[in-house]
Order: structure tokens, then C-alpha cells, then sequence
């Protein structure tokens, strides 16, 4: 018996489904462990934490999973030919082989840092236990169907099983790393970080042209390069700066969140200078509410540009 375009898109697309929804609830608990169990050389940054592509990903790919399985299950029960089908079983055994990987790889790596004397930390024993359950369940499922034993009472089993391992990810996830509101929060306080590291560099600039700081932000505007002046997303409000010496100013913002003892607060307190020395390398921690940031122009780091000669 031929397999139809349908029969194919049918399986097709349920393997992709599947494959996704595999990877997303693997990415979605590597991240949730790092946040938890962050290790001393992970460096990463705010927007790295977010898990709502995984989890948006989860929401459409597991539902799709279970309704093109069901749809091609009734298919079977109609026509059992159709289970003799080589895309299927092709389809079954690249999961098979492509889960049997997973786990042996899995256990090579524990083995490797077990024999090696690499410190068996919580965070690593967490991720591959992870590793373990979602593709020792990828791989009995996929017997199951293999050997023909999916009845409905098994089937039923492996769908409580799916929907613990996934909805209990989820909200693992968002109690750890937080909800979609708190994550919002997040993306606001980035980017202040982030317009407040670009208007330091204007400042800098500003220094090197005409050797003193600008008295106001506005000062810093050049309609000729078009440069502007960075403006609070969650407020619209201009940030605050206040030339405190002739060489040292402060500029502030409004943060949501403490960041403070957060992982990238710790991987950047090491740059605790009040100099500014290069982007991303200043300290830029902050608790929730007014925060300011005390910067001092060092004259080695940034000396005033002189102009050249005239002939």
C-alpha cells in the first residue's frame, strides 16, 4: 500500500513537533538549572535568562503533538495497513537511534567527570538527570510504539507522563526565573542599562572633543551625526545626569528589579572602578528604585584629542 500526501505530511509533521517540543523542554530546564545552580565561570547576561521562547514553543508543539498523534492513530484503527507503512518505521527508529545517542552520550559524560575527578556539581547532575528522563521517555515511548504495545490504557499513561514532565517545567521555570510580568520587567531594566552605557560613551566622546563634560544632556545632541539622546522606554522620561567635578558626573535611572545578586551582578562586580574603561566592563549592578552610577573620566584612559596643526 502507497503512502499518501497526506499519510506523509501527517507523519512528517508530527516528528517535527515532537523534535521541537524535545528541544525546547531541554533548553527550557538547562536554563532553569543555570539560574538556580549558576556555576563560577558561566558568564552570560540579563536577556539570557528568558525562557519564553521555549516555553511559547512547549505551548503550541505539545498540544499539535497530541492532536496529529491522535488524528494518526484513528487513521491506524481505520486502516491497520497503514501502521506497515516504511516512513513510519523509518520515523520510529531515527527517534530510537536519536534518543539511544542522548542517553549514551549522557552517561559517557557522567562516567568521564566521575573517572576524571571533575567536581560533580549540583547544576551538572541536575542537567543530566534532565537529559535522562526526557529521552529515557523519548525512547520507551517510541518502543511502545515500535512493538505494538501502545494501548489505550498505556498511551494514556505516557500522555500524564508528558504533561507532568511539561506543564511541571513550565512552572518550575516561571518560579524560578519568574513570570512573564517580572521577565518584562527585566527587558526594561536592560535597556536602561543598556541607553545608560550608550550615553556614558557620548559623554566620553564629548570629553575627548572639548575637554570638559557637558552641563546638561542636551549638550551631547549633534544634529549634524544625528545623535541623540537615549529616553527611558518604561517612562519616556529623559534620564537624570549631573556633572558633579569638572572631570566626574553621575547618571541615573529608575530600575524595576535588585540586581545586585543576580549572575551577571556577580560575574560584574570584579569591575568595581568608578573609571570608565570600555563597554560592558563598568559596574553596572543596581537595586530596584533610583539607582545612580558615579563615574570618574581618567585623562591616561581618555585624553583630550588635540586638534592638528594648521599650515
Amino acid at each position: 500500500m502507497k503512502t499518501s500526501a497526506k499519510d506523509f505530511f501527517l507523519h512528517i509533521a508530527n516528528i517535527i513537533v515532537l523534535y521541537a517540543g524535545i528541544i525546547a523542554l531541554l533548553h527550557l530546564l538547562f536554563r532553569v538549572i543555570n539560574v538556580a545552580f549558576p556555576q563560577i565561570t558561566q558568564y552570560g547576561y540579563y536577556g539570557q535568562t528568558s525562557i519564553s521562547l521555549q516555553v511559547a514553543t512547549l505551548i503550541v508543539a505539545f498540544p499539535l503533538f497530541l492532536i496529529l498523534s491522535n488524528i494518526i492513530r484513528k487513521g491506524y484503527v481505520i486502516n491497520p495497513e497503514k501502521k506497515d507503512y516504511p516512513l513510519r518505521k523509518w520515523l520510529v527508529y531515527i527517534t530510537l537511534f536519536l534518543a539511544g545517542i542522548a542517553l549514551a552520550g549522557d552517561l559517557i559524560t557522567l562516567i568521564y567527570y566521575f573517572l576524571d575527578g571533575q567536581e560533580l556539581t549540583i547544576g551538572f547532575i541536575l542537567k543530566v538527570l534532565s537529559v535522562l528522563v526526557v529521552a529515557g521517555c523519548v525512547f520507551g515511548y517510541s518502543m511502545d510504539d515500535l512493538k505494538e504495545r501502545l494501548t489505550t490504557e498505556r498511551r494514556n499513561i505516557w500522555r500524564v507522563i508528558a504533561v507532568v514532565l511539561v506543564l511541571g517545567s513550565i512552572i518550575l521555570g516561571f518560579s524560578v526565573i519568574g513570570s512573564p510580568a517580572t521577565q518584562r520587567k527585566v527587558r526594561y531594566d536592560n535597556q536602561k542599562v543598556a541607553d545608560l552605557q550608550n550615553i556614558q560613551w557620548q559623554i566620553i566622546n564629548y570629553w575627548q572633543q572639548k575637554g570638559s563634560l557637558p552641563q546638561a544632556l542636551n549638550d551631547l545632541r549633534d544634529p549634524i551625526s544625528g545623535l541623540d539622546i537615549p529616553m527611558d522606554p518604561q517612562t519616556k522620561e529623559a534620564y537624570n545626569y549631573e556633572k558633579v567635578t569638572d572631570k566626574s558626573f553621575k547618571l541615573c535611572a529608575e530600575f524595576n528589579l535588585d540586581r545586585t545578586n543576580d549572575l551577571m551582578a556577580k560575574e560584574m562586580s570584579i569591575y568595581s572602578s568608578p573609571y570608565p574603561y570600555m563597554p560592558g566592563s563598568e559596574n553596572w549592578k543596581h537595586e530596584a528604585g533610583l539607582q545612580c552610577f558615579d563615574r570618574t573620566i581618567d585623562e591616561d584612559l581618555y585624553p583630550v584629542r588635540k586638534e592638528p596643526a594648521v599650515f
